[in-house]
């Protein structure tokens, strides 16, 4: 009889685990197969990570009653498909409260950033008060701290693609500024204050048009806006606060926000038209891609399919007895027997 792992974290899993305990679902969508048959495509994710799952017609979780978002206790056996993790669940319900007793701990089944919120907020300051040089840029970075910070430092910056996480959007705006430093350094002529406040705004938008965590899904108005224009409207905001702040500074920094995504067919109004523009779309291009990259090497091996990126991608060779097995979709290999003790 197989043993079953449980309440484990999922960055833990390794191929032919047999798996039992809680995860926050995150998405659930019942197709069919080639075959016809119905299955659910899942996405479990806890503190560590997230990871694919798979309810095929001979699961009993078919019939489970859980939605999603919401919390789940499950049973199921980790696969490798793809050179990606993926988990074949063998059951599934609703959890909550009551599973205290088994182990159910909300804290721990909420992504969140693997580095410190307390120092990386440490660095979102310090950074914005000895790299900005006008005063008036200096006011703006404060006072957008002292009314949105709160927030900031914990919300996710995107509902799945990168930094999906707790404190997801400051992580990937510490990234983007130490980024655009370093950027600003090299290159002269480019307006370092318009750069790093350019960094700060970018993505303000998305602390309205995401929900917080556990539930970073779009709001009404993320969907009926979008972060970009509410973006620009927040700092149209903090700007009008500010006493005979100059107005082609005002304007250039809503060039920045409105532009940042670099192309119109990415639901940016206007495309980048200075350099400093030019800069931030590339800097939050370049981190969002190493973000994506990043997240895959935690569960995969070889060539991947990213599919943000629309593109395979190399991560690397596999280490010593971790060769994975390519399982097909629609394949139905039998599980491990049924561990004794039953969680349904």
């Amino acid at each position: 009889m197989s043993h079953v792992i449980r309440n484990r974290p999922i960055a833990t899993w390794k191929a032919g685990d047999l798996v039992q305990g809680f995860a926050f679902l995150r998405r659930r969508e019942l197709r069919q197969d080639k075959g016809g048959r119905d299955y659910l495509d899942l996405e479990f994710a806890d503190a560590s990570g997230t990871i694919n799952a798979k309810a095929w017609s001979d699961s009993a979780a078919l019939s489970g009653e859980f939605t999603a978002p919401g919390y789940v206790k499950f049973r199921g056996t980790v696969q490798s498909y793809r050179d990606q993790l993926q988990l074949k669940v063998e059951n599934c319900r609703a959890a909550g409260a009551a599973d205290a007793g088994d182990g159910f701990d909300e804290a721990a089944l909420v992504p969140s950033s693997k580095h410190d919120l307390g120092e990386l907020w440490r660095q979102l300051e310090e950074t914005l008060a000895g790299q900005l040089h006008r005063p008036e840029m200096r006011r703006l970075a404060e006072e957008t701290l002292a009314a949105h910070g709160a927030r900031l430092r914990v919300h996710p910056a995107a509902k799945a693609i990168h930094h999906a996480f707790r404190g997801g959007l400051l992580e990937h705006v510490v990234s983007m500024l130490g980024l655009a430093v370093r950027v600003a350094d090299h290159y002269a002529e480019l307006d370092r204050d318009l750069l790093l406040l350019g960094v700060l705004f970018h993505d303000l938008g998305k602390l309205t048009e995401l929900g917080a965590m556990p539930n970073n899904d779009y709001t009404r108005a993320g969907r009926l806006v979008g972060h970009i224009v509410i973006g620009r409207d927040l700092l149209r905001e903090r700007v009008a606060a500010i006493p005979d702040f100059p107005a082609d500074l005002a304007l250039t920094l809503e060039h920045l926000v409105l532009s940042h995504q670099g192309k119109k067919e990415f639901a940016s109004p206007v495309e980048p038209m200075t350099p400093e523009a030019i800069a931030l779309h590339m800097i939050d291009d370049l981190d969002s891609k190493l973000a994506v990259l990043r997240d895959l090497a935690a569960t995969g091996t070889g060539f991947v399919w990213a599919r943000s990126l629309d593109r395979f991608v190399w991560l690397g060779e596999e280490g010593p007895g971790s060769a994975p097995t390519d399982i097909e979709p629609e394949a139905r290999a039998d599980g491990p027997a049924e561990d004794q003790k039953s969680i349904w």
